[in-house]
């Protein structure tokens, strides 16, 4: 079972998720989104479980800096949302929790519990 968390290193919620692994005893390699972004073929891969609107974290700094036209942009087409995610991932709702062919964002231990039972 190859379970993959990946986020930024310093996201108080990507911490929380990794502690609360480590906790169950559950391994997952995490990747970074500082030191690897992530490819267009991961972010396709999570927009088939995903929807934009939730994997673009809307709340964050990096969305509110954007133009209302980046933004709209990144709404109404895939390709815009991954291009923007792509060039700024910390627009990326954190963390993304990748489980055998399954995606799951955000942290909460009762999902995560179901999520990985």
């Amino acid at each position: 079972m190859s379970i993959r968390i990946y986020g930024i290193g310093q996201c108080s919620t990507v911490k929380k998720a990794r502690q609360w692994l480590a906790e169950q005893h559950i391994s997952a390699e995490f990747i970074d989104f500082k030191k690897t972004p992530p490819v267009t073929t991961d972010i396709q891969f999570w927009l088939t479980q995903i929807p934009k609107e939730i994997l673009i974290n809307r709340k964050g700094t990096t969305w509110r800096k954007l133009s209302t036209n980046e933004q709209q942009n990144a709404l109404s087409s895939n390709e815009a949302a991954i291009n923007l995610m792509i060039n700024q991932p910390s627009v990326i709702k954190r963390p993304v929790l990748v489980n055998n062919q399954r995606v799951l964002v955000g942290f909460d231990a009762q999902q995560y519990t179901e999520f990985l039972a």
